[in-house]
């Protein structure tokens, strides 16, 4: 694709994304207990998401046809050279208990590779965003990963996993050992913002396991072009479909795999 259609494509995604954005908070007023679904255990899905998912999923059709999809709530789900990678609500428990931090993730992907990224943050009005060869912005001005070069100078996020496995309890010992070392953790609900807050400088790195590539795709590769580096817990590339991630400012990047392997 030329970079001026992608260029293009990528500020319609953003409407698109504030579009919905609007939308859900709209809708946080009257969503009750009756509209919410459990799709497994604390894995929640309200009639918001899915009628955000149908919004993008048409518009992204008549946008660029020639593109697959993949979707939290499979409302399209057809592979091609070119795939839409959509979280119509990232962070929907925060949503159901009116707690402000989700977003509209949105990422365009070619031949295994994301070249557009695009996550709205409705609540601060904050739309991040990316494509091929091009910085990462936020609401139009350039953003940058921080200088930050050790663990004591760093701010972390993280986020749980549902599944409560035998794996929760080396999870906390990571989080024990990070919070020894670092500013501290946070913990916002939301992968997709937790990812471009460590494009915009606001937290030096983000990990966690168990994510899907909606929640991660777009976010992450946000990361990339803001200078920073995303891999997973190998320090390989399966961080988008692998279901464990890290992202960083670089700079941390080895020192943080090493307290996550130490444990994991």
């Amino acid at each position: 694709m030329e970079e001026h259609k992608l260029r293009i494509l990528t500020k319609e995604v953003t409407e698109l994304a504030r579009k919905v954005g609007y939308f859900v908070n709209e809708e946080i007023q009257k969503i009750g207990e009756q509209d919410v679904k459990e799709k497994r255990s604390n894995d929640f899905v309200t009639y918001v998401d899915k009628a955000s998912e149908e919004t993008i999923v048409q518009k992204l059709k008549n946008l660029f046809p020639e593109a697959g999809f993949i979707t939290e709530e499979g409302t399209a789900s057809e592979e091609k050279e070119f795939m839409w990678v959509v979280d119509p609500l990232d962070g929907t428990t925060n949503f159901i208990h009116g707690i402000p931090s989700y977003s509209i993730s949105i990422a365009l992907r070619r031949k295994g590779e994301t070249i557009m990224g695009v996550v709205y943050e409705p609540n601060a009005d904050e739309c991040f965003y990316s494509w091929e060869g091009q910085p990462a912005y936020l609401n139009d001005k350039e953003i940058k990963v921080t200088a930050s070069k050790t663990m004591d100078d760093s701010l972390v996020a993280t986020g749980f996993p549902y599944e409560k496995d035998e794996t929760i309890d080396s999870y906390l010992k990571v989080l024990k050992d990070i919070l020894m070392v670092s500013h501290g953790i946070r913990r916002l609900g939301s992968a997709a913002v937790d990812l471009v807050y460590v494009a915009c400088g606001r937290f030096e790195a983000f990990y966690e396991i168990g994510l899907h590539s909606w929640d991660v795709a777009a976010g992450a590769f946000i990361v990339q072009q803001a200078g920073g580096k995303v891999s997973d817990f190998s320090s390989g590339d399966n961080y988008v479909f692998g279901r464990q991630i890290l992202a960083s400012n670089s700079h941390i990047h080895e020192e943080m795999l090493k307290i996550i392997n130490k444990s994991m």
